[in-house]
């Protein structure tokens, strides 16, 4: 279930992340973007860390938009707290439904769980 709440939270939270202003999505996906591509050189946390003191993407970001790394962090924490905010909200609107059994009674020997989930937002 763990693995399933990690892979909802990934997938709501790229729905937000299309939600927001361009010019702080631009700037999100941009630091973001950097820092996947370092993740994607290291083999192990230590060396990401290690990337990321190197070649600090938040400190290309703020040159790229011309901001100063004050600005830079300022706006990236203010949109990081804004998809934080979404996503709590939305999270608390969601149900599981395992259907596992009534799948299985259908699929004979299945070893694969089934689950629904439901995103029942309040339009208040």
């Amino acid at each position: 279930m763990k693995d399933l709440n990690s892979h909802l939270m990934e997938m709501i939270s790229r729905e937000i992340v299309k939600s927001i202003p361009p010019k702080q999505k631009e700037i999100y996906e941009f630091v973001v973007g950097l820092e996947e591509e370092l993740a994607q050189k290291a083999s192990t946390s230590e060396e990401f860390m290690a990337l990321l003191v190197k070649h600090s993407p938040h400190t290309q970001a703020a040159a790229h938009f011309n901001l100063s790394f004050g600005q830079l962090m300022m706006t990236m924490h203010e949109i990081e707290d804004m998809i934080n905010r979404q996503l709590e909200n939305k999270l608390k609107h969601v149900t599981w439904v395992e259907l596992t059994d009534s799948v299985r009674a259908r699929k004979k020997r299945n070893k694969v769980k089934y689950f629904y989930f439901s995103l029942n937002e309040s339009k208040s």
